[in-house]
């Protein structure tokens, strides 16, 4: 039996954060994950400051691809409107291996099974065990569906179910593109450029309004790739795409139970506007943290909701960006 005091189940960006703070606190911890770093993740791969900042670092120390994006094309019945703004397209698979690589704590490749409680530990497949736990595993997390599946049910009218693809080719256009709306998807579709030749696509729209409408994910796919290569934006429609399902930010309860914890996907915290979560993991994560060290409830109710507030640059940041 591995002993550690705290064990996060999953080592995307909401648990190598909690991880990393938590290291920074002196506190004994240990990451699993079902799979072994670097690995591929399916996400559109965008961040803003709020990222780098809450993380406390500077964009020219990161030292994978991240890619400037100062406007995007924003698309709404036919219109399309060109917004200024000040975010990074990265690659999930370098993102993620920094982000774990940066936490410095010991990562375990496992597929969590099955948790118990006894005499105070959280023991996991009668392998590891410890007094804190942590669910960062995403949207199926087995911590959430352990610990918190009896009391919480996420509402499946806030389910996102999302198609994409990113390959390396040679892209027609540099600028990022985001479709609201697209022929009545309940949602929004993206065409994201990231540098050094690759490009991600995808589509994302509300579970129960696709499946009202009689149609699938896969057909709205199907027409958003036949739209990019009639608008000469890709040169080609890529095979096998990946799909996924996530949960946009709803009401929950509590985030804690005794001493286990859940963050990022696991607890559903993607910004109602966007779908973005990225921001949202990092920052749950480093909340947990701050609360196991400091003993206190954790909650994620302050964490924003929105997020094109802070994706759109205002006047005086635009001016200021200028200089």
């Amino acid at each position: 039996m591995i002993d550690s005091k705290i064990i996060i189940v999953g080592g995307g960006p909401a648990g190598s954060a909690c991880a990393w703070k938590l290291k920074q606190a002196g506190e004994d911890c240990l990451i699993l994950d079902r799979k072994t770093f670097p690995r591929s993740k399916i996400c559109a791969g965008w961040i803003t400051p709020r990222v780098l900042t809450a993380l406390e670092v500077k964009k020219q120390a990161y030292p994978f691809l991240l890619k400037e994006i100062d406007r995007i094309q924003f698309h709404l019945f036919g219109i399309r409107i060109p917004v200024p703004t000040r975010q990074y397209a990265i690659r999930r698979v370098e993102f993620d291996q920094w982000m774990v690589k940066r936490a410095n704590v010991p990562v375990r490749t496992h597929t969590v099974k099955k948790i118990t409680r006894e005499n105070g530990w959280y023991v996991i497949d009668n392998q590891y065990r410890s007094r804190y736990l942590v669910g960062a595993g995403g949207t199926h997390c087995p911590v959430f569906a352990t610990c918190f599946g009896k009391d919480e049910k996420k509402p499946l009218n806030a389910m996102i179910a999302a198609v994409e693809k990113e390959y390396q080719c040679d892209y027609l256009d540099s600028r990022c593109h985001i479709w609201f709306f697209d022929r009545k998807l309940p949602g929004y579709s993206w065409y994201l450029p990231k540098g050094n030749g690759w490009l991600n696509i995808g589509i994302g729209g509300k579970f129960l309004k696709i499946k009202k409408q009689g149609t699938t994910i896969m057909d709205h796919w199907r027409y958003f790739t036949q739209n990019l290569l009639s608008r000469s934006l890709i040169d080609r429609i890529p095979e096998y795409p990946q799909g996924h399902t996530y949960y946009l930010r709803h009401r929950m309860i509590r985030y804690q139970k005794e001493n286990a914890f859940v963050v990022g996907d696991a607890a559903g915290l993607s910004t109602l506007d966007m779908g973005e979560g990225i921001h949202a993991a990092i920052a749950s994560g480093i909340l947990a943290a701050k609360a196991i060290v400091e003993r206190k409830e954790f909650r994620a109710d302050a964490l924003l909701k929105f997020s094109l507030p802070g994706i759109v640059l205002k006047q005086k940041d635009r001016n200021f960006s200028k200089r």
